[in-house]
This record gives structure tokens, sequence and C-alpha cells, in this order.
């Protein structure tokens, strides 16, 4: 059975930098695309960046562009804003075309349990 796991999460003065991970385990050899989605209280989840499983083509929010960058296994967020406050998800799709960037939820078959990200103002 595929894991997706989460690290990295933590409290974040506005304008810091986190990096989170994200690893698969129990898929064998498989290859995914990769994305990342955050949830804020009382808000629906929603997408934050996404990468081709050959990472040849990677795909974010409007809101985020120049400040993070997605990688095979990390996030990295820099200049962070309190409305980057968060649970944030990371979520593994199998069987993706080469050049395919996912940026919905339901387009993902597995996913971690989420990690948080306070950003204080």
């Amino acid at each position: 059975q595929v894991q997706v796991i989460e690290s990295g999460g933590g409290l974040v003065q506005a304008g810091g930098s986190l990096s989170l991970s994200c690893t698969t385990s129990g898929g064998g050899f498989r290859t995914y695309a990769m994305g990342w989605f955050r949830q804020a209280p009382g808000k629906e989840r929603e997408f934050v960046a996404a990468r081709s499983w050959h990472g040849g083509y990677t795909h974010y929010t409007d809101s985020v562009k120049g400040r993070f960058t997605i990688s095979a296994n990390s996030l990295q967020m820099n200049n962070l804003k309190p409305t980057d406050t968060a649970i944030y998800y990371c979520a593994a799709k199998e069987s993706a075309s080469l050049d395919g960037v996912y940026s919905t939820p339901k387009d993902y078959d597995y996913w971690g349990q989420g990690t948080q990200v306070t950003v204080s103002s």
C-alpha cells in the first residue's frame, strides 16, 4: 500500500522560509506526479503547486508564484505571509502522463496526513 508522508511544517514569522518534505513508500518503482494543496480553517482545500512526474513541468497558484518552488520531494516556501497559514497536504498521482500537472484534488490517488504551517505577522 502506498503511503505519503509530509514533514517540515512549523511556526515562522512573516517573510521567513520553510521547506516541506514529501516522501512516498510502498509503491515499488512506480513514479508519480506530485502536488501540494492547503486548507485553512473554515475554507476548502486549495491547490498550491504541482509537478509532472519527470519534473519537466510545474504549475503554481497565482498567490505563491515567485515564492514557492516544488521539487520531486519538497516544497520550498519563501517570503511567507500570514495568508499562507494552513495545513499543507502532499498528494501523489500514479499513471500520470509524461507532461501532466494536476491541480484538482480528485486527480490524485494518494494523500499525506498534512503538516501545519503557521505564519505570524
